[in-house]
């Protein structure tokens, strides 16, 4: 890999001509390549039995849009995470039955994440899944309403049954779970389609020269200092743009009539989780995948951490961070280059410092962010989901 950064770094180096792409050092190809191939291939969560499983995905995906999964019937999963909003609502915080605290997450990619939630408090999908059904500011359902809703639709009984090879349980919490991993294997599906930038990466990855060109100079530009000045790419990193884990990016985390612990409290609810992946609804039988949660550390510097979004699609996300404190791509940039350095703990001050950027430079950024818009919606493949037949 080494050797063929060097190759396309000298290759693209002559950038004699303004149409011509940059020249790219061989660091910085090195750091551009990190970022891809995309898609990533699908892999199935082992503490979820139908990943994958074609029945229950199709099961998900009428509970996606089901309102009985609320109290009074209002609400459902895609009221939020609404499919031509990019899988999430545009809203500042969040509405449920109430306004939370938080900004709704898209839910796109959502299954190449390891902690779920802006405070990861869920430590699988399914798990997560569960949360805004149960929560009363959200959909404030019960274990029991939900499980009656299994056992008493024919048509959910069926699919419950296609789905998992029996009837809904007489417990209510266990169908409760598995009505979370039908959502998650339905969720699980939901990935961005390509971009502009992919089809650079890839056409630096190979050497294609008339490829590269067809890149916008400004994203270009913006690439560079993504992965260069700004140092983006520490945190956003990977195929997702993100590295999964919980940072302070310096954004103010009080609420009404408090603050918000982010990670802190997170870790805090998952320890406490009934649902979490060390009890009896975990699948996996090698206890794989529960290491990460056995270990998870409680740790004061967690406090005022938020987890790091992933960047695909995020010119179609807006409003910005944790609280939806920010309303746009320039607003978030504003943020980083003129950080307020006062706000941070000391492990933020040791990563984040302001950019000081120039207008020039901050409206590249923002083009190359932009440049991570999808050509192609995963919902214009969906496809409306047939009567259920035994």
């Amino acid at each position: 890999m080494i050797a063929r950064a060097a190759v396309l770094a000298l290759l693209l180096g002559a950038d004699a001509a303004a149409a011509q792409p940059l020249g790219w050092s061989a660091d910085e190809v090195r750091a551009v390549l990190r970022h891809g191939p995309w898609p990533p291939p699908m892999a199935r969560d082992p503490s979820n039995r139908v990943s994958g499983n074609r029945d229950a995905i199709a099961l998900g995906e009428k509970l996606f849009f089901e309102p009985r999964l609320s109290q009074g019937g209002q609400l459902f999963c895609a009221s939020c995470h609404v499919p031509y909003r990019a899988w999430q609502d545009g809203r500042r915080r969040a509405r449920g039955l109430a306004e939370v605290d938080r900004n709704t997450p898209s839910v796109l990619n959502v299954r190449l994440q390891r902690w779920f939630g802006w405070d990861g408090a869920g430590d699988s999908l399914w798990a997560q899944s569960l949360r805004p059904i149960l929560d009363a500011r959200e959909m404030g359902a019960s274990a029991a309403q939900v499980a009656a809703l299994m056992r008493e639709d024919a048509e959910y009984a069926c699919r419950y049954r296609k789905s998992f090879g029996t009837a809904p349980a007489s417990d209510d919490a266990d169908v409760l779970v598995a009505v979370g991993k039908a959502l998650a294997a339905f969720q699980e599906t939901l990935a961005s389609g390509r971009s502009a930038f992919d089809d650079f990466r890839d056409a630096l990855e190979r050497g294609e020269r008339e490829a590269l060109e067809r890149y916008p100079r400004a994203a270009q530009r913006g690439l560079r200092i993504f992965v260069g000045k700004g140092a983006c790419n520490v945190c956003h990193l990977g195929p997702a743009f993100s590295n999964g884990e919980f940072h302070d990016a310096g954004v103010p985390f009080f609420i009404r009539g408090g603050v918000d612990p982010g990670r802190h409290g997170g870790i805090r609810r998952l320890q406490a989780s009934a649902y979490n992946l060390l009890g009896r609804h975990n699948d996996d039988q090698s206890g794989a995948a529960a290491t990460r949660t056995k270990h998870v550390a409680l740790e004061h510097r967690n406090f005022g951490e938020f987890k790091v979004p992933g960047l695909r699609n995020v010119a179609l996300t807006a409003p910005y961070m944790h609280n939806g404190s920010l309303a746009t791509l320039a607003d978030v940039v504003r943020h980083y280059s003129e950080l307020d350095v006062e706000r941070l703990h000391a492990d933020g001050e040791a990563i984040l410092k302001p950019l000081r950027l120039s207008s020039q430079e901050s409206a590249d950024l923002v083009a190359f962010l932009e440049s991570l818009t999808e050509r192609k919606s995963a919902l214009d493949e969906r496809r409306a989901a047939l009567p259920c037949s035994p």
